[in-house]
Order: structure tokens, then C-alpha cells, then sequence
């Protein structure tokens, strides 16, 4: 998911799902082209960069990256960048398209939610050797661009879902900031007695793959996952993950959470209004509440951790962002990584976050003192720590819809932890993990 900046505000849930168009291609594989299959990676020349890269951006960052392109150019006075805005809810559509066709760009941007979907066409390039340095990027980021071992994708922004809490209602309660499962349980229930209707948010509305992401959360923190290690098999019923939505299910039956709302975007306002004290939520809330109540209402009121732990200490926070991908019948694919390897470079990270507000992935540039003297971004970093991504399989989106459907069962006290995942787990092994 591209993060929502004070220009634009991006419905959650306003994802596209996974076409049927991008399964088609995952199902029947690339031809006879000699791909990416085999997960070999090529090589950039020496030299500067030339000849015309044409770009496929999606989304509100079109809008601002071309505001990189200067000092590119300006280290490789002979290349051009043809850059295509596309929105963001065609682009998986005409990605497959273009793919289908033969008539690809040269290099893209793939959000987190279309990784999946997009890389399992095999018509994506694996990054060259020595392109970048693994080690210089958060490991749970670089992994989101990993299929079966192989990256396909360079990490180009990043965010982790924190848990931000009114902290002037905690201190005026006499409650600490929540630490782990029991804690969120007493922080909920003081705020609760002190007349805080819900005290927590989560994203329910509607319940669908990101309800069901924030969840795998919960598993995670329990031992469990939705997943197993190497995206074979999904282990939704698993004994950790009954135990991880009977807690979460908790919540909701001792009226801690409302299975209505508030979406994300209404969180501002639940949290201004005292209807919420805390929400598991991305670093632009931040920047929705600066805008809707100003930076000193904000540093008085607000505070953000990394989510609690569960019952064992272990700690665990979704993941999203965005990487750059080249494609395997790009024209110009030469020219495309070296955009790559120019974007991955602290420098051009932090012009991206003044621009955009968007995090930087290589990890050296959370050291610059626009990020690192932000306590709340501290936090972000620490969750990346533990980041859980979304699972990298082109059935994501259908199995995430069927796990969120679940789970609104048990919020709203029609099924049982385990029958709701019992029934997930049925449905799902007929959709199986498509690859």
C-alpha cells in the first residue's frame, strides 16, 4: 500500500484485489523467452546510463517523482525518462495486460499488495548481482521483494503498523503505555471504566485481506502465522492462530473494540473526540492528525509504540511498502537498474521522505536527524524489526477476503476461534497458494 500523505488520504481497502488476468498469466507462466524463471540474475555495465527508460508509477507518487529525475539526468546527460502515471487501482490490471501483450515499460514501482500477483507472472527480472547491498536494507523489507529465494524487487519505501495512543488519557488513567497482550488488556479496560467507549481500533471495516493481515499479526506475536516458512501451505487453523484470534475475539465480546469501525481514515476523529485511545495504525496518522489538529495538539496528546507483545514476549508488525522491479522484456533494462541502484542510495531516500513523507528502506538514512529525532518514527524502525509481511503467493487477496470474512464471525459473536478458522482453512486449501 502506498502511504497516504497530507495530499491525499488513501481509502484503506481501496487496494485493488489480485485480477483474474494476473492469476491467468501466474497459472500458464511466461514462454519460451528465456525469463526469469530460473531466478538468474544479469548484470549493469559500467558507465553512465543512456538511451530512454520508460517508467510505469502508480498511484500520488507519479506526482512527485519526477522531482528525482534531475539529478539523475544529471549524472547520465544521455538518457530520457518517459514516465506513465497510471492510477493506482488500473495498474495490476494493465501491468498483466502489457505483459500478455509483450508491450512492457522498462522499469515499475510495485506496491506491497500487488507483489504477489504481479511477480508470480515471472516477467519480472531478478536484480542483478551487485546491484545494491542486501545488508544496507531492512531484512523484513528486502525479503517482501523475495520469490522463492530470488528478489525481484529493490525496497524503495517502507512503513510498520504502531500502536498510537492517546497518551494523555493513559496518564490521566494511571495506565502505562501497553507492553504486551495483558497490558493492552488493562490499558483497554481503564480507559473503558474512565468512560472511553472502544477504547481500541482495528481495521474492520470493511473485514477483509488487511483485517486479516492485522491478525496474522496477533498469530505471529502467539508463535503462529498464516503461512508456513516457505508460502507452501496455509496454516490458518493452527492451534497458536486459534489462541492469537481468541484473544483478539476477546477484545471485541468485552466491548474493547467495535467490529463497526472506525475505518482508518476516521481514526482522526475518534481519536480527537476521546471515542478511541489507542489504533494499530501507519505513520501517516501522524500526519492526518498535524493536519486536523496541528503539531502541538499532536505532541501533547499522542504517543506510539511498537505493538504489544503476546504471551511469550514475542513482538510482531505488519509491513507494507513499495519496490522498484525491472522488467525481463524491458527495452532498456541497462539504464532502468541504475535508476534502481540511484534511488537506493541514502541521498535520493531522504529527498523521497522530504517529498513525500515516504520512509526509506535503506537503513543508514533513519540515522539523519529528519528521522531520527522523530520519537514516534523510532518506534516505526523498531516494529520493522519485526516486520510481518503480507504472504508473498498470488492468492493473497482471495484468501485474505475469505480469513477477514472469519474473523468477522468471531467479532461479532457468531463463531467460535476455532470455527472460524476451521471453516477459513476448508475453503482456503481449494484456492490453494497458486504457485
Amino acid at each position: 500500500m502506498s502511504i497516504p500523505t497530507r495530499r491525499r488520504i488513501r481509502p484503506i481497502g481501496a487496494a485493488v484485489a489480485v485480477t483474474t488476468a494476473a492469476l491467468i498469466l501466474a497459472g500458464c507462466g511466461r514462454p519460451d523467452d528465456g525469463g526469469s524463471a530460473d531466478g538468474d540474475a544479469g548484470s549493469v555495465t559500467d558507465g553512465p546510463a543512456t538511451g530512454t527508460i520508460e517508467l510505469w508509477a502508480a498511484g500520488a507518487e507519479a506526482e512527485e517523482l519526477p522531482t528525482l529525475f534531475d539529478d539523475f539526468i544529471a549524472e547520465n546527460p544521455d538518457v530520457e525518462i518517459d514516465m506513465t502515471p497510471i492510477p493506482e487501482e488500473e495498474f495490476v490490471t494493465k501491468m498483466t495486460a502489457a505483459i500478455a501483450a509483450g508491450t512492457v515499460p522498462d522499469l515499475v514501482y510495485v506496491f506491497a499488495e500487488h507483489q504477489p500477483a504481479l511477480f508470480a507472472t515471472e516477467a519480472f527480472a531478478p536484480v542483478p548481482d551487485g546491484l545494491v547491498d542486501e545488508a544496507d536494507f531492512f531484512e523484513s523489507v528486502w525479503k517482501t521483494g523475495e520469490v522463492d529465494g530470488v528478489s525481484y524487487g529493490v525496497p524503495w519505501f517502507t512503513y510498520a503498523r504502531v500502536f498510537q495512543y492517546r497518551a494523555d488519557l493513559a496518564e490521566a488513567a494511571g495506565v502505562g503505555a501497553p507492553q504486551d497482550w495483558d497490558d493492552l488488556r488493562e490499558f483497554a479496560q481503564t480507559l473503558k471504566d474512565g468512560g472511553v467507549a472502544y477504547p481500541l481500533a482495528f481495521y474492520v471495516v470493511p473485514f477483509d485481506e488487511y483485517t486479516a493481515a492485522q491478525f496474522d499479526t496477533f498469530a505471529h506475536q502467539n508463535g503462529g502465522g498464516i503461512i508456513n516458512d516457505d508460502n507452501t501451505e496455509w496454516t490458518i487453523n493452527s492451534p497458536e492462530n486459534v489462541e492469537a484470534l481468541e484473544f483478539y475475539g476477546s477484545l471485541f465480546a468485552d466491548g474493547f473494540v467495535s467490529p463497526d469501525g472506525p475505518t482508518s481514515v476516521d481514526s482522526v476523529a475518534y481519536l480527537t473526540q476521546d471515542r478511541i485511545a489507542g489504533v494499530l495504525n501507519g505513520p501517516w496518522l501522524r500526519g492526518w492528525i498535524k493536519d486536523a489538529n496541528g503539531e502541538a495538539w499532536l505532541d501533547e496528546h499522542m504517543a506510539a509504540l511498537v505493538p504489544p507483545a503476546g504471551p511469550d514476549g514475542e513482538r510482531a508488525a505488519s509491513i507494507g511498502g513499495g519496490n522498484w522491479a525491472v522488467l525481463e522484456d524491458a527495452d532498456n533494462a541497462d539504464a532502468a537498474w541504475k535508476f534502481v541502484q540511484y534511488a537506493s542510495t541514502p541521498e535520493t531516500q531522504l529527498a523521497w521522505f522530504e517529498a513525500m513523507g515516504n520512509l526509506p528502506t535503506v537503513q543508514v538514512a533513519w540515522d539523519e536527524p529528519a528521522i531520527a529525532d522523530d520519537e514516534a518514527l523510532d518506534q516505526v524502525r523498531e516494529a520493522m524489526e519485526h516486520g510481518v509481511s503480507i504472504p508473498a503467493v498470488p492468492t493473497w487477496n482471495q484468501v485474505g477476503k475469505v480469513l477477514g470474512e472469519q474473523i468477522e464471525r468471531v467479532a461479532r459473536g457468531t463463531a467460535t476461534a476455532q470455527e472460524a478458522l476451521d471453516a477459513a482453512q476448508a475453503e482456503v486449501e481449494s484456492i490453494g497458494v497458486g504457485q
